[in-house]
């Protein structure tokens, strides 16, 4: 089992930045993609950025050029979200993601979650 655990969310005016961190354990070394969702009361939780195994990454377009995401190393025990140029819109519960395929199937581990606030 994949444990994930996030920090470094808060409250940020419009234009700031925030540095959000995941701490992965646990069998990590079967990961094949690791990053980071979002949510906000009543919608489904989005992809922000998520960084294959082979290091190909991928961005929502309403984040492209402001938010960059990486990784300690190949093993995938430490993910990070650095966020520029932060809008309200921005304001959710952001996830850490751990994806794990096992026999053709893709399984899914999530932290607890961390909230971002950015006020206008």
């Amino acid at each position: 089992q994949v444990q994930l655990v996030e920090s470094g969310g808060g409250l940020v005016q419009a234009g700031g930045s925030l540095r959000l961190a995941c701490a992965a354990s646990g069998g990590t070394f079967s990961i094949t993609a690791i990053g980071w969702y979002r949510q906000t009361p009543g919608k489904q939780r989005d992809v922000v950025a998520l960084i294959s195994s082979r290091g190909t990454i991928t961005y929502a377009d309403s984040v492209k050029g402001r938010f960059t995401i990486s990784r300690d190393n190949p093993n995938n025990t430490a993910v990070y979200l650095q966020m520029g140029s932060l809008k309200p819109e921005d304001t959710a519960v952001y996830y850490c993601n751990a994806k794990r395929q096992s026999w053709g199937r893709v399984y899914d581990y999530w932290g607890q979650g961390t909230q971002v606030t950015v006020s206008s």
